[in-house]
């Protein structure tokens, strides 16, 4: 009886405390043992690691079906269902994981900057250290690739695309006024400051399905999300006054910028090309406010500026100067909000309002004009996997304009147009491994003032050949975009189509600690461009959407801040044939803004001894087409070569204080942009001519920046 008892006991220990060994090998993709792997049931202590062959052995107590799980540090996390009882050894494999560091980055045609760029061709604080630049963002740009130095425009001009082809976006939302006003010849700059900024995203091209209303470029500016603490900075300028306040709460955060510039002081100490009746002058101020829910952020910005000058523009063809008098005054205003919607969607929700008012006076003439603009966009993105993203929505784009021209003691003349552009998007993301990566989409759109409906496919893919071999990635697209303001604004009287374009872009990239190389080649093709017959385009000029061209070239971009101490530098090389039939020209030409090779250099040196940063930037340019009515043919001779040498140099009086001096044209060159040429031949028959110069040699700028904040360390070095 007692040995009955003993055998049912033992057998009633072993059923309640039976364990089962689990044995099996994890391997990656190529089948090669990954040794340190966690292996263990979920929702138990029973597991372990893999040995040096990427073996496992371990026991557990669970029985009935469970489940397995393999993990390692930037492999993907695998889950598999087992049933214990019946586990056979087992080879697991692991896929390496998308989100790694330095997984591929799909970027044909994208330039970065700011600390949320996986790879950075600039830094933000390359916005206002280049010598140069002068604090505008456009003219940090214009050393990159791609990009054209119009000296005598001061905007945007990309892979031989006019400015209108560029479009600027401010946290996701259109800016519809992106410059300050400006005359012929007279170079405008960007309306923002780069103080507010952390992030920019400058598109040569390829960009995504989720921007449009742009035939060669997007420029995507980022406010900060979050600063780091109180401060207060005090500029005080040869050519103005500054003043920023920032002020940081628990969850919500605002930052004040308001400035005075006025260019009197410069245009009596520098000799001036131009004979100006009233130096430039502005007023400005910018505003983010930042306030952070349990599930997202939101962000409204603001910004103002009026501007005003007065001068005298001289004419070949005229024995007067011609006297412009310009009022401008803007407005812009945009509220973002990002956040998530459960565990794997995402919403964004935007609204942008711009305002712009000119007031000209020609002689005695008088140009006003107005438009009002705004812009509303939600998009929803979803995560369905580690390797599939998805994003859709559609945005609302409308423009009034309204422009009067009166004569004097005579006829007022009106021009003007509503036009209402609504679109949708679509895009995915796919990560095949952290090696190959396609971007694809396509963004519908319909502007209901041409009536026209467009369909815009776009497409990239790159795939990375390991951490020291770089990475290529090629991008197709098709564009479109409205004819420029200067033309529908005559659309009472005339029809429009779409301009459009499509690009072809093939980029190879290396990147390792503070080296970067990068080549890109392109091709875009344009077609449906506006053609008239007129000298200048009018109410009465015969428009035709039959105009055509084409920009190739290659851009190549090496920065390295690794090889000396203290020291940094990138070059910038473009190379572009581009030529167009559209506006008035009579055969396909090359644009007289189009230099076929450019070349950038910056070099930024840290002196310890002096506690200054000191900037060179050497910029270099072939001619530019003009036409000579000397000779036979059409935009048939260029413009000697571009060629400028600019200083800057910041000095760290105490940790806070900054006294900073830059000068643009050190040498002094003496450049020409164009040239005007007289309607009429003189008595000898030849046809005299104007050179079309900068409103002067050099720019000289001095400057004492001041910040007071509670560490006692925080200065403006960034900022300059």
């Amino acid at each position: 009886m007692k040995s009955i008892f003993t055998f049912w006991l033992s057998l009633i220990a072993s059923i309640g405390f039976a364990q089962t060994e689990l044995k099996g090998r994890v391997v990656d993709e190529k089948n090669k043992p990954i040794p340190g792997a966690n292996v263990y049931i979920e929702g138990s202590y029973d597991g372990t690691s893999t040995d040096d062959d990427g073996d496992f052995s371990f026991v557990t107590s669970e029985t009935g079906t469970q489940t397995l799980v393999i993990s390692f540090l930037s492999y993907e996390t695998s889950k598999i269902e087992i049933a214990i009882e019946s586990y056979q050894p087992k080879t697991l494999k692991l896929r390496e994981s998308v989100n790694v560091l330095d997984a591929v980055v799909v970027n044909a045609g994208t330039l970065e900057a700011g600390d949320r760029a996986r790879v950075s061709v600039l830094k933000p604080l390359d916005i206002v250290t280049t010598a140069g630049s002068a604090g505008n963002i456009i003219a940090a740009l214009q050393t990159l690739p791609g990009t054209q130095t119009v000296g005598e425009d001061g905007r945007l001009f990309v892979r031989g695309g006019e400015a209108d082809e560029t479009q600027t976006f401010v946290d996701g939302m259109r800016v519809p006024q992106p410059y300050g006003a400006t005359t012929n010849n007279v170079p405008t700059r960007g309306r923002f400051s780069p103080f507010l900024f952390s992030g920019i995203s400058f598109s040569t091209g390829g960009y995504s399905a989720e921007y449009g209303e742009a035939l060669s470029s997007v420029l995507l500016l980022s406010t900060q999300d979050d600063p780091d603490q109180n401060k207060t900075d005090i500029s005080l300028m040869t050519v103005g006054l500054g003043l920023g306040h920032t002020k940081k709460w628990e969850k919500s955060s605002l930052s004040l910028n308001a400035a005075y510039m006025d260019l009197a002081p410069y245009q009596w100490a520098i000799p001036q090309n131009v004979n100006w009746n009233r130096a430039f002058q502005q007023m400005s101020g910018e505003a983010v406010y930042r306030k952070h829910f349990e599930n997202g952020l939101l962000k409204i910005y603001a910004a103002f500026d009026a501007s005003r000058f007065d001068l005298e523009q001289q004419s070949i063809n005229s024995p007067a100067d011609t006297r412009v008098d310009l009022k401008n005054d803007n407005l812009y205003f945009n509220a973002s909000y990002k956040g998530d919607l459960g565990n794997t969607w995402q919403l964004t929700a935007g609204l942008g309002y711009g305002l712009a008012k000119n007031n000209i006076g020609i002689n005695q003439d008088d140009v006003r004009n107005t438009e009002n603009a705004a812009h509303v966009k939600l998009k929803l993105a979803k995560r369905i996997s580690d390797r599939i993203k998805f994003s859709f929505g559609g945005d609302y784009f409308i423009t009034d304009f309204d422009e009067s021209y009166q004569v004097f003691e005579g006829d007022k003349l009106k021009a003007g147009y509503t036009s209402g552009l609504s679109a949708a998007f679509a895009e995915a993301d796919v990560f095949f491994s952290k090696r190959l990566a396609m971007k694809v989409g396509a963004r519908t759109a319909y502007n209901d003032l041409l009536h026209e409906s467009v369909l815009s496919p776009r497409a990239s893919i790159a795939y990375k050949f390991g951490k020291k071999a770089g990475q290529v990635s090629f991008a197709y697209g098709d564009f479109q975009q409205a004819p420029r303001q200067e033309y529908v604004k005559f659309s009472d009287f005339h029809r429009f189509d779409n301009e459009k374009a499509s690009h072809y872009i093939f980029n190879y990239q290396y990147t390792r600690d503070r080296q970067m190389l990068r080549a890109e080649v392109y091709y875009k093709q344009y077609r449906d461009l506006v053609k008239f017959e007129s000298s200048t385009p009018s109410f009465d000029s015969d428009y035709t959407n039959t105009g055509f061209g084409y920009a190739k070239g290659i851009d190549l971009f090496w920065r390295d801040g690794r090889t000396f101490r203290n020291f940094e530098y990138w070059i910038s090389y473009s190379y572009i044939d581009s030529e167009r039939n559209y506006r008035n020209f009579p055969i396909e030409a090359t644009p007289n803004f189009v230099a076929n090779q450019s070349l950038s250099v910056v070099t930024k040196y840290w002196i310890e001894d002096w506690k200054s940063q000191v900037s060179l930037t050497h910029s270099m340019a072939t001619g530019r087409p003009f036409t000579n009515p000397n000779r036979p043919g059409f935009l048939q001779e260029k413009t000697k070569a571009y060629n400028s040498l600019s200083l800057s140099w910041a000095y760290l009086l105490t940790q806070q204080k900054i006294l900073y001096f830059s000068i643009s044209n050190v040498l002094g060159t003496q450049n020409v942009f164009n040239y005007e040429y007289a309607n009429n031949p003189n008595a000898s028959g030849v046809f005299e001519r104007r050179e079309i110069i900068p409103t002067a040699d050099r720019f000289l700028f001095v400057g004492f920046f001041w910040t007071i904040s509670g560490d006692k360390k925080s200065n403006q070095l960034q900022n300059l």
